[in-house]
């Protein structure tokens, strides 16, 4: 039996799809590929002549499929660099997430173990406002990830001339079936001003302009729309 995440789970990750995909490009061109090394005692991480301040979320265990969070790990239990992930699991009881509650999460049953992993670092990613995750082999059946908690690392800005690819690919991550509630976490997170109507949504960009969204019978995207002359005022 094919497994998959819960509803408030997937509700929650599709609300961070656009924003993350985003933020990980600039992640991505800050931290390019190349030899790495990690002090998980100092919370420190050294990649491609770059030496960041993380926090450890969990590992993924490849021969048994599963996910076990940094704070239930003996070895790291109660240390400074399980930060990120106690305040995951502080969300995930506030709002009821047994994603973010259960210490070992199996993915066995998922379609695509690897990728389930993925999904749970994205989403923890979306919940902390990081900067971006790494997920590094740590071992020949486990992989690490981590969170960035670094002033330097760069944070992606609204920009009208990507915008429209921008939320049409945060929505094609999630098979396009949860659009509107995709342009409505990206206005969330970059804290637009936004107007919302039957079939669109529309946002105040910070150079001035105006994006909107318009949505089909579906609520997927139908167009994207940049208006970078004198806008009309969003209350």
């Amino acid at each position: 039996m094919t497994m998959t995440f819960s509803e408030p789970f997937l509700r929650l990750t599709e609300e961070h799809s656009a924003w993350g995909a985003e933020q990980l490009e600039i992640f991505n061109e800050f931290l390019p590929m190349g030899e790495w090394s990690a002090d998980l005692g100092q919370c420190l991480y050294r990649q491609s002549g770059r030496e960041l301040r993380i926090s450890l979320l969990g590992t993924f265990d490849t021969d048994d499929q599963s996910w076990l969070w940094a704070w239930a790990n003996p070895g790291f239990e109660g240390t400074p660099v399980v930060r990120a992930a106690e305040e995951v699991r502080r969300y995930g009881q506030a709002n009821g997430l047994r994603e973010f509650t259960d210490d070992l999460v199996r993915l066995a049953g998922h379609d695509d173990p690897r990728r389930a992993a993925e999904t749970l670092a994205f989403a923890a990613m979306g919940v902390l406002g990081a900067t971006g995750y790494i997920g590094v082999e740590a071992n020949a059946s486990a992989r690490a990830y981590l969170v960035p908690d670094d002033l330097q690392v760069p944070r992606a800005e609204p920009d009208a001339i990507t915008l429209p690819r921008v939320l049409l690919t945060g929505a094609s991550l999630l098979g396009g079936s949860a659009s509107r509630r995709v342009v409505e976490g990206y206005f969330a997170h970059h804290d637009l001003p936004v107007r919302r109507a039957a079939d669109r949504m529309s946002a105040g960009l910070p150079d001035g302009g105006t994006v909107d969204v318009l949505f089909d019978d579906l609520d997927r995207i139908a167009s994207v729309s940049i208006n970078t002359g004198d806008p009309r005022p969003i209350s």
